[in-house]
């Protein structure tokens, strides 16, 4: 199959679409895709054990890492620049997915738009990339998040922590932020260095005030999955569920120098059963990534209002230095 084509976007960046068939909002997930979820959606959670542990004081970086037990801010030299092949995190990069889901039994459009940003925050020691991550369902925007995301000197990629903004008719009803380092979070693996099949499920953070509980398992490797944007070979299969919520998790498909393309779902008990696909990849111009830096310093600001007991206690947003 040949190469996406290039156009101009919006925001005057260097954007993939796919070249001939019409858009598509309600995701159609591929063969391979599909049999993948009914294979593993009989399989058990495997949850474990807790390894919500607190960080050792140094820390030795590791491929093998599984637990917020091997996290130490000794680890991280160059933290703010993210180039894990399955998690790369360029600022100026934005990808947009776009499908659908239930919300109390009523089938809606989804739209997932998240930007690497050219900020970083020093979270718990370590210096973070900043992520900004836009949630719509039917054309309207409920959720203005803030992640954050560093890279060790292995190359994993963990989490810090989220500032989410969740909207009611254009109002900031609920700021349920977990920050590692505060009120007992901990960092968490976003993505391992080296994955592997066969590897234990390791934690993707632990916001215990927030409910946030997710672990993360490597089910597959080597998939080919079609999205919009283009298809990808020697795709990464990861299941995600929440300790709390057995019977159901979702999957999530990532392609080498890419990222996440395609998200699934699988268990009994999956109650949203989001499906999303890469509709569009995106690198924005200095420009348009100028207005996404102060739209998310204007958050990063409201958070010492809205979550003061939280991202209250973190240094402000600023600029890369590097």
């Amino acid at each position: 199959m040949g190469g996406p084509a290039r156009d101009t976007g919006a925001d005057g960046g260097s954007v993939m679409t796919r070249e001939k068939e019409p858009r598509r909002r309600l995701i159609i997930r591929s063969t391979v895709a599909l049999s993948f979820v009914l294979a593993v959606s009989g399989c058990g959670d495997g949850n474990g054990t807790s390894d919500h542990e607190a960080p050792s004081a140094g820390g030795t970086a590791s491929a093998s890492l599984v637990s917020a037990k091997d996290f130490g801010s000794a680890t991280f030299t160059a933290s703010d620049i993210v180039d894990n092949a399955w998690f790369p995190l360029e600022p100026g990069t934005r990808w947009t997915w776009e499908g659908h889901a239930y919300d109390d039994d009523e089938l809606i459009d989804r739209k997932v738009v998240i930007t690497v940003t050219d900020l970083t925050k020093v979270i718990d020691g370590v210096r973070a990339r900043v992520v900004w991550d836009l949630d719509f369902n039917d054309g309207t925007m409920e959720e203005s998040e803030i992640a954050l995301f560093a890279q060790d000197d292995a190359g994993n990629v963990w989490q810090l922590g989220e500032y989410p903004e969740e909207y009611d008719d254009g109002k900031i009803v609920k700021t349920p932020a977990w920050i590692a380092g505060i009120e007992g979070a901990k960092a968490g693996l976003a993505m391992k260095a080296d994955p592997q099949l066969g590897t234990p499920s390791y934690a993707e953070g632990w916001g215990p005030q927030v409910g946030w509980n997710d672990r993360a398992e490597i089910v597959q490797m080597g998939e080919r999955v079609c999205v919009p944007v283009d298809c990808y070979d020697d795709v990464l299969v990861i299941k995600e569920f929440g300790v709390t919520k057995p019977g159901a998790f979702q999957l999530k498909y990532y392609a080498g120098g890419v990222g996440n393309i395609q998200v699934g779902w699988g268990g009994p008990k999956e109650e949203e059963q989001e499906e999303l696909a890469l509709e569009e990849l995106m690198h924005l111009s200095p420009d348009a990534l100028a207005r996404v830096r102060a739209k998310v310093l204007a958050q990063d600001a409201r958070g010492y209002t809205y979550s003061e007991d939280v991202y209250g206690h973190t240094s402000r947003a600023e600029p890369s230095q590097s």
